[in-house]
């Protein structure tokens, strides 16, 4: 991979909602899209929990509760799932904690945890600068300062270089400490320096990297942990070692940890050079350590200028947090010589993209029409735009509906109406895409104990074996609606529904046409650039006399669309779509190919806000008509897939049994219908159900619901 150009850096300079004071001694985790910031000090220690969200770029401050720990800087920060962990750190001048406190961020409950002391040996003493990581089921502390004096007044340092190791318990609360005995030689005691750990792929044993730090003077020594054999050892490395450095950060993306800032000791032309450094200022050095070679790269080396402020300026004691491939940067301290007394805290967020984003999930339908799709697909963590491409070599053409023929298809399904009460529908092909949540609806009277988890889910559903695609409308586009656990409710009241969007490619054993044509080379071109993740497309760009491509990848490469024809999308016609992200790297690889056809004039929509209630007889099921019936609704098919010996075998074919047909927009499933339902797992455990509408042409898309089954959900964070 190449090294992350300077151009890469971006200042975030629109923020909303109240952004935290400048301060240094701060510390951050990620749990998702948000950087959750604690601690740290100016004008006094701060004990404020602030959240940046970087898809929105709002801070915002939780409203904590319980045991909520005193404020605290230069303490161990770290985050396992939605759980984080702060111990230690320093209270106030000269006082500090070796206090643990446990954050459930899913509900923002703090609590103080009491670990039982080692077996053998002293719990960890006060300390601050120390550090503290996490792997697996276990946190690992070492080093730190303390302060000998019992006076807080008078501090007497005292660098430390013990090491221990604490257990969790799952979820929440811990066990306790230890001791570990450890082989070779132990680092020397130091403070403020960094600690990582990293697990090679396909070659087992994790082990955490010890950075820098301050014993007197600064260090720029590496040390290597073997967490399976406890062996400290002092890798041998290539390339350029940063200077040496206190108060800096490190941060692991992919198989590099990354270096920024810290202070370093000032060298001035009359300067000797000394064991003990009395002045250092602070740097905007950015390094990398390749972790499986050991090789050091700089990136932005100590020396080099920066005069168009195009970068972070000199800083230490900031905080630094990985999300994505994104690395973000926020605060800390600003200054050149201690002796000058004049650092002042900065109050900046910086972000890097340190390689181009991976590939998004397929492209997936929300809504056809005769000349037009709306498609969407699933976000890719920090990134800037997408790239959005459609191919016109067509394999397939376009047939009329034979309006003569009696209709056999539920939006590329065998028609309900054909096959009698008890039929099934098969699905053909393993090809999954993802849905994305695009209505939410709660009815009057539900009951809403918690929030609804927002993650995508997959959907398999493409088109019947054997079966032609004559009078399908839409291509095999489904309404995905997901209920809430919580909907196992008395019969006065109704469950909430997340309505989610999903479509499934052609299949490429049952192509949506039989008729064959000559296979070319394919040919993409751009329907444009968005912001977000969904478009709406009826046109698209025309490749210039020549070109296979239109867009090239690289910072920025797009061609001016302005000076390049549009070209309108057609009934009838099947058009394939591929997407790509975008962020300061560059466009990313493109993702798997998906197909559309657009609609044929005459077939009903997809039927609307489906409802789900649970009564003495089972469940009542009810459905808005289609939004463009295009005619005239003649009935209505609800099905509920079922449990069969194919769907055991393989669990992305599910097999469906008609359960209604007529023309009111409800029915009732009885207990019985569902004891012989089959529990989807593709996401969360659900029921599923599908509805399509018929007019005088035949059956549209269907709608497609997931009743959620089961206590498994998680609270979200916000």
């Amino acid at each position: 991979m190449a090294a992350p150009s300077l151009l890469n850096w971006r200042r975030v300079s629109s923020f909303t909602g109240p952004v935290p004071r400048a301060r240094h001694g701060h510390r951050a985790v990620a749990i998702r899209e948000l950087m959750i910031i604690f601690g740290g000090g100016n004008e006094g220690i701060a004990d404020e929990l602030h959240v940046y969200n970087t898809v929105t770029n709002q801070w915002f401050l939780p409203a904590v509760r319980g045991d909520i720990p005193p404020g605290c800087a230069a303490h161990g920060f770290v985050c396992d799932g939605t759980r984080i962990l702060v111990f230690g750190g320093m209270v106030e001048y000269g006082r500090y904690s070796n206090e643990l406190y446990e954050l459930q961020a899913s509900r923002w409950l703090w609590k103080k945890v009491k670990p039982q002391p080692p077996p053998s040996g002293l719990p960890p003493c006060p300390r601050l600068g120390h550090s503290f990581s996490l792997y697996g089921n276990k946190c690992y502390l070492f080093g730190g300062l303390a302060n000998e004096s019992e006076d807080s007044n008078n501090n007497v340092p005292r660098y430390l270089n013990d090491f221990y190791e604490l257990e969790l318990q799952h979820g929440s609360g811990v066990v306790g400490w230890s001791i570990p005995t450890t082989k070779g030689i132990v680092p020397s005691p130091r403070e403020s320096h960094t600690a990582i750990i990293y697990c090679k792929k396909d070659s087992g044993s994790p082990k955490m990297y010890v950075f820098g730090g301050m014993c007197g003077a600064r260090l720029d020594d590496l040390w290597q942990l073997d967490l399976e054999t406890m062996s400290w050892s002092k890798p041998e490395t290539k390339g350029t070692v940063p200077l040496p450095r206190s108060l800096h950060t490190a941060s692991v993306i992919g198989n590099k940890m990354y270096i920024f800032g810290g202070w370093v000791p000032h060298k001035g032309e009359n300067t000797e050079s000394s064991p003990h450094d009395c002045e250092w200022r602070c740097t905007s050095s950015f390094s990398y350590l390749n972790l499986d070679t050991a090789e050091w790269t700089t990136l932005v080396s100590d020396s080099q200028e920066d005069k168009k402020n195009s970068r972070p300026r000199p800083r230490a004691g900031h905080c630094a947090v990985a999300i994505g491939t994104r690395l973000y940067f926020w605060s800390g301290r600003d200054g050149y010589k201690k002796a000058l007394n004049s650092q002042v805290c900065c109050k900046d967020l910086w972000y890097l993209d340190t390689e181009k984003p991976p590939a998004p999930s397929q492209v997936q339908l929300i809504k056809a029409t005769t000349n037009s799709f709306h498609v969407k697909w699933d976000e890719v963590p920090t990134v800037e735009g997408y790239l959005l491409q459609l191919n016109t070599d067509l394999p397939y053409q376009a047939v009329p509906p034979d309006s003569s023929a009696a209709p056999n298809m539920l939006g590329g399904r065998m028609d309900p109406h054909r096959q009698g009460s008890n039929s099934t529908l098969h699905n053909s092909v393993s090809d999954t895409v993802n849905s994305a949540k695009t209505e939410h609806t709660a009815m009057k009277g539900t009951s809403l104990k918690s929030k609804p988890d927002f993650r995508a889910t997959d959907s398999n559903a493409p088109l019947a074996p054997n079966a032609s695609n004559n009078n399908s409308c839409v291509t095999d586009m489904l309404w995905k609606n997901e209920v809430d656990e919580i909907c196992a409710l008395p019969a006065t009241k109704i469950s909430r529904v997340e309505v989610h969007v999903a479509s499934t490619p052609f299949s490429k054993e049952t192509p949506s046409n039989p008729v064959a044509s000559l296979k070319t080379e394919q040919q993409w071109c751009d329907v444009g650039i968005f912001k977000n993740n969904t478009a709406l497309v009826s046109q698209f760009y025309l490749l210039p006399k020549g070109k296979q491509s239109m867009s090239k990848v690289g910072n920025a490469d797009v061609p001016d669309y302005s000076l390049l024809k549009k070209q309108d999308l057609v009934p009838g016609t099947v058009y394939k779509f591929r997407v790509a992200a975008i962020n300061g790297c560059g466009i990313g690889p493109f993702s798997k190919i998906s197909e559309f056809k657009t609609c044929i004039p005459g077939f009903p929509g997809a039927p609307s806000t489906v409802r789900i209630s649970k009564n003495v007889e089972g469940i009542h099921l009810s459905w808005e008509p289609p939004t463009s019936p295009s005619g005239n609704i003649l009935e209505y098919s609800a099905y509920l897939a079922i449990r069969t010996a194919q769907v055991q075998d393989n669990p992305s074919q599910l097999v469906f049994m008609r359960i209604y047909c007529g023309l009111k927009t409800s029915c009732t499933v009885t207990s019985g219908q569902l004891a012989n339902a089959h529990i989807d797992y593709t996401s969360r455990p659900a029921i599923v159900f599908r509805i399509s509408a018929k007019n005088e042409k035949g059956y549209g898309p269907a709608t497609q619901v997931r009743w959620l089954q089961g206590n498994n959900k998680k609270a979200p964070l916000s």
